[in-house]
């Protein structure tokens, strides 16, 4: 392969995604946008004068050092399975040095292992298993396994993930296979609890609605409700405002919101986004009072629904942390998502290439502190659900470090 790397206007990148089966919303041109705190550039990959690849490369600036971290969040997008992935990430290296980047991230979206829900379920109820790791997989990729191995020979560094949501994006996802299935054949492969909580949520009366620009300030109260009662850190109204302008600007249907109302009240809301045949939950609230009519559930399942009708293969309700043992801050979220019947899979996951050491141990450094400070604020926020009723179904994907 005679690899280059070329920038590249906005309308062939969106071309080349929208011919791909599947490439994330994270490396859609729209999402640099919603990234304002960073500069966004586009590239294309050539063989020869084929367009092979692309990324959406952000660069985060070091003030007055002229320096960059280079983040590709869930890319870049190539045939990692076609191409030498060395050979791939030569040129990029190459760009991105000379534009000064002290280190690269790149997190291809590749998968490397599966775990059917059984397989999970298995796991969470034998006392002896603390974590997804010790667990055998269904199912291992050919492909992630062969990108691994030579990310780790090239000199990239694995980032971990063992104890809990990192400041990038998380290797374990949770996702619901759509191809070639039915409304019926999702809710005969949901766990009973599930379907219970469907149907009690429609007995109930509750609706689910789709929402405009102006109810995002509706969703945003409930948001910082759930933030509070389950010890994370918001994100502010613009910030949601920002990603629907620039979402909705790229394609009509890149990105919905749900709401679910009980008797006039918000009970429940969640963000919907949309790449081809790939949909992703992202945000999700859910409000303290009247969890008894499963507004999470019943959110969840038109979202499905609407999910198959536009013809995805994937409904995707993103990232989990691999912790199983009872105690884990984060289990209640794996349960919530393995009684949809869905499976677990692991990616290649992100990877850093440091090429100025001194500045990438500072950064580290950084990261670290941050990553320890949003752990005490989860495990605060476990301790107050471990005394009353919670419902673990906020997903809180972290798009940028």
């Amino acid at each position: 392969m005679d690899i280059r790397l070329a920038a590249l206007e906005r309308a062939p990148y969106l071309d080349f995604i929208a011919r791909r089966e599947q490439a994330s919303f994270l490396q859609t041109p729209a999402w640099a946008e919603v990234k304002s705190e960073w500069r966004g550039q586009l590239l294309g990959w050539y063989d020869s004068d084929r367009l092979v690849g692309v990324g959406s490369v952000l660069l985060r600036p070091i003030p007055k050092l002229g320096r960059s971290l280079a983040y590709l969040p869930e890319g870049p997008v190539l045939d990692w399975e076609a191409g030498d992935p060395a050979v791939l990430l030569r040129p990029l290296v190459q760009r991105l040095r000379g534009l000064g980047a002290f280190a690269i991230r790149i997190g291809p979206p590749l998968v490397w292992r599966r775990w059917q829900a059984a397989t999970v379920k298995a796991a969470l109820a034998d006392d002896t298993v603390e974590s997804l790791s010790q667990v055998r997989p269904d199912q291992v990729e050919a492909a992630g396994q062969r990108l691994a191995d030579c990310l780790a020979q090239s000199g990239w560094r694995p980032q971990q993930t063992a104890a809990g949501f990192t400041a990038g994006q998380p290797a374990f996802n949770f996702q619901l296979p759509l191809a070639g299935r039915t409304e019926a054949d999702l809710l005969a492969g949901m766990n009973q609890l599930w379907r219970r909580n469907i149907k009690r949520a429609d007995q109930a009366g509750l609706a689910v609605r789709t929402g405009e620009l102006e109810d995002l300030a509706a969703f945003h109260r409930l948001y910082l409700e759930t933030a509070a009662r389950d010890g994370f850190r918001p994100r502010p109204l613009a910030y949601f405002e920002t990603m629907w302008r620039a979402l909705l600007a790229e394609d009509p249907d890149r990105i919905r919101l749900y709401l679910a109302e009980h008797e006039g009240d918000l009970v429940a809301g969640a963000t919907w986004v949309r790449v081809g045949r790939h949909v992703w939950y992202s945000y999700g609230a859910s409000a303290t009072a009247k969890r008894q009519v499963r507004g999470s559930n019943a959110i969840q399942w038109r979202m499905m629904r609407d999910a198959l009708a536009v013809g995805a293969t994937v409904y995707d309700l993103r990232g989990i942390t691999p912790g199983l043992a009872s105690d884990d801050p984060e289990v209640g979220l794996i349960q919530f998502k393995v009684g949809t019947g869905g499976q677990t899979v692991e990616y290649v996951g992100e990877w850093d290439l440091p090429l100025n050491r001194p500045l990438y141990r500072a950064f580290q450094l950084y990261v670290d502190r941050a990553s320890w400070s949003a752990r005490l604020r989860r495990l605060a926020g476990a301790a107050r659900r471990l005394a009353r009723p919670s419902d673990p179904t906020v997903t809180r994907p972290e798009e940028g470090v």
